[in-house]
């Protein structure tokens, strides 16, 4: 499944928040250098979903703050 997600980095909580069209925003406590808040963004997405880490992959906006997910 594809999402559409909005990053907050350095956030002062980690938190994933879902919007009424079904896309989600995510604050995350890393700052966007060096991919670290992509890394974050990941782990969280593959504890919220149940999935593991290899089975969510940034689509389009890698260096953006609003991305492509997809979830397999």
């Amino acid at each position: 499944m594809k999402r559409q997600v909005k990053v907050k980095p350095n956030a002062k909580k980690q938190k994933i928040q879902e919007e009424e069209d079904g896309s989600l925003v995510v604050y995350l406590k890393s700052p966007p250098i060096e991919g670290k808040a992509n890394q974050e963004l990941i782990k969280l997405l593959a504890k919220k979903f149940g999935v593991s880490q290899s089975q969510i992959s940034i689509k389009s906006g890698l260096s953006s703050r609003n991305k492509w997910v997809e979830i397999e």
